[in-house]
């Protein structure tokens, strides 16, 4: 199984990679290939809703590293979404990247699991409500299965995730793929 993980933060070595990483362990522990795509790596313009893809069958006028991940994500069996939540909703990074899937091209795509790996600084038990509620509507309209998900409060700075069990629950969430 292929699995593609966005990883939507421009810290390196934060919290959400960190998540992302361990659920990559444990995906290729069990054969499974598993890429973890940096957003903040690639320039990802946000949707600029001229309608050009749907015209130009699936090519978007943009000229970004968007074509890039599109490429990434046409051979994924699972997608799994790693972010931060700012302010109760995913990264501008990752926002991007999502936007720019309403294009025909998803269409192509073989992706029929997605999955959230969060982590948010905040401890409030509502923290992951509105993207949890976004993923299940997204799945219910495109008809893909969820793939599981792992919350994780109180991570504010680089490195707290360490005095949790999130990584272990990614890592366990990854072998199971």
């Amino acid at each position: 199984m292929k699995i593609v993980i966005i990883h939507g933060s421009p810290r390196k070595a934060g919290n959400s990679a960190l998540l992302a990483e361990a659920f990559a362990d444990g995906a290729r522990s069990n054969n499974h290939e598993a890429e973890i795509i940096s957003v903040s790596d690639y320039q990802v313009a946000p949707c600029g809703a001229c309608d050009y893809c749907k015209r130009e069958s699936g090519k978007c006028c943009q000229n970004d590293d968007m074509q890039l991940i599109y490429n990434k994500l046409a051979t994924a069996d699972v997608l799994m979404i790693a972010s931060p939540v700012y302010f109760y909703s995913l990264s501008a990074q990752i926002k991007a990247v999502i936007d720019r899937l309403h294009n025909p091209i998803r269409k192509t795509f073989h992706i029929r699991k997605v999955g959230l790996l969060l982590v948010a600084g905040a401890s409030l038990p509502t923290e992951f409500d509105v993207i949890k509620l976004q993923h299940k509507l997204l799945l219910d309209f495109f008809k893909l299965e969820e793939a599981g998900s792992v919350t994780v409060l109180g991570v504010n700075a680089e490195g707290d995730i360490r005095r949790t069990d999130a990584l272990e629950r990614a890592r366990a969430l990854g072998q199971k793929m």
